[in-house]
């Protein structure tokens, strides 16, 4: 099965964080990017499948948070509005988990399993 998924997790409040809008975009041969799918994360802060189908096209990906909504409702002003991680799927990739770590004022992300 092909998959793309990830995990929210506020470092700085030492849980997952639940409720954070995520986009998953490709980019088309124009290169314009095209909505894969929305979605938020669950109260455990995962999004576990963010591809609609088993279909998975080589190309550039884009996953995007938008943590202004997520510290915005827990009453935190935030550096980045917004954190993008962008990634290249390449032949024989079929799996990707791509985990944020995340603060108000700075955040990692990571190639997870």
């Amino acid at each position: 099965m092909k998959r793309i998924s990830t995990h929210v997790l506020d470092v700085s409040r030492g849980k997952p964080a639940g409720g954070v809008p995520v986009r998953l975009e490709c980019q088309d041969a124009s290169e314009n990017w095209r909505l894969v799918q929305a979605a938020h994360t669950d109260a455990d802060g995962r999004c576990s499948q963010l591809l609609p189908s088993d279909d998975l096209p080589l190309g550039l990906y884009r996953l995007t948070f938008d943590t202004a909504s997520y510290f915005g409702a827990l009453k935190v002003e935030g550096l980045y509005p917004v954190v993008q991680v962008t990634f290249h799927v390449r032949e024989r990739e079929s799996q990707f988990h791509l985990p944020l770590l995340l603060s108000a004022n700075g955040y990692t992300t990571y190639r997870g399993s």
